[in-house]
């Protein structure tokens, strides 16, 4: 008997499995969160076992969905891979990719060189700028495609990533326990600004800014030698850093989503990169202070 996976509903696990939200996973697949536990659901009849449970905390893999877990992404490359190969088509000219000061790094250099490799044609120029200001240099037509970080559930942008925003500070470090609260943010601009000042403001918190200059190594440097703390996605905190919880005094933050925008009248090459991006960031992604 001839026994057959459906990609659709692995590509749905996976992305819920990666999550550990069905509504997250909706938001990033763009279906219906009804949709997606219909899928699952499928999926588990399909193979007579549960692949989730529900505890505190949320979604969780049981037993049987961990295994599955591994071979569902290697199912997912294998089924990218061969599509590539069989789609691909010649790309060439000039495209100008907008992406926020901390995304450059980790988690965005090895989309870049994937697509860089694949199509040599193709000449990348890259503009680092604040979220808010990367998407008024989309709307005037300077740059191609952009990644930015919005408030989650307030962007019309595609979300590739949903993530924590947490507080960061020096390894050991005191700053977190001085009054008035030194905050050191990377430009007057960055999208965590509002988010964090409301948060502070919300718990009664004074604060005075340390840094607000378009610099993430002036911000990195103030954190590290403990002269302030900052709010940075968890996947972006360097190792050497702490991040800093409830427990040390410091209000909860939001959820961010990392989000694609592209115009209508995207270039081939623009459109190309784009999805190396979505390719890249929705794969799973530890944080880089694990």
């Amino acid at each position: 008997m001839i026994r057959n996976f459906d990609i659709a509903l692995i590509r749905t696990f996976a992305t819920v499995a990666d999550q550990g939200s069905m509504t997250i996973a909706a938001n990033m697949l763009h279906m219906t969160q009804g949709a997606v536990s219909q899928q699952i659901k499928r999926l588990e009849d399909m193979l007579c076992c549960a692949l989730f449970e529900r505890d505190r905390r949320g979604l969780r893999l049981t037993e049987a969905g961990e295994r599955l877990r591994g071979n569902a992404r290697r199912l997912l490359t294998l089924n990218d891979e061969i599509w590539d190969d069989m789609t691909e088509s010649t790309v060439r000219g000039g495209v100008r990719l907008g992406v926020p000061y901390d995304l450059v790094g980790a988690t965005l250099a090895p989309v870049l060189k994937s697509y860089a490799e694949r199509h040599p044609q193709v000449e990348i120029s890259l503009v680092c700028a604040s979220s808010p200001e990367l998407l008024e240099e989309l709307g005037k037509g300077t740059i191609d495609l952009c990644v930015a970080e919005e408030p989650y559930g307030t962007s019309q942008g595609e979300c590739l990533a949903v993530e924590r925003l947490v507080w960061v500070g020096a390894k050991a470090g005191n700053a977190h326990r001085k009054v008035p609260l030194p905050i050191s943010m990377v430009a007057d601009t960055c999208a965590f600004r509002s988010s964090v000042f409301a948060a502070l403001s919300k718990d009664g918190l004074r604060w005075r800014t340390v840094f607000e200059n378009g610099n993430i190594e002036a911000t990195t440097a103030t954190v590290r030698t403990d002269l302030a703390v900052t709010a940075w996605l968890a996947s972006t905190v360097p190792a050497d850093l702490d991040i800093l919880t409830v427990e040390q005094g410091l209000p909860e933050l939001p959820v961010f989503s990392i989000n694609l925008h592209l115009p209508k009248s995207a270039t081939p090459q623009a459109l190309e990169l784009a999805r190396h991006i979505r390719e890249g960031m929705m794969r799973p992604r530890q944080s880089a202070a694990a």
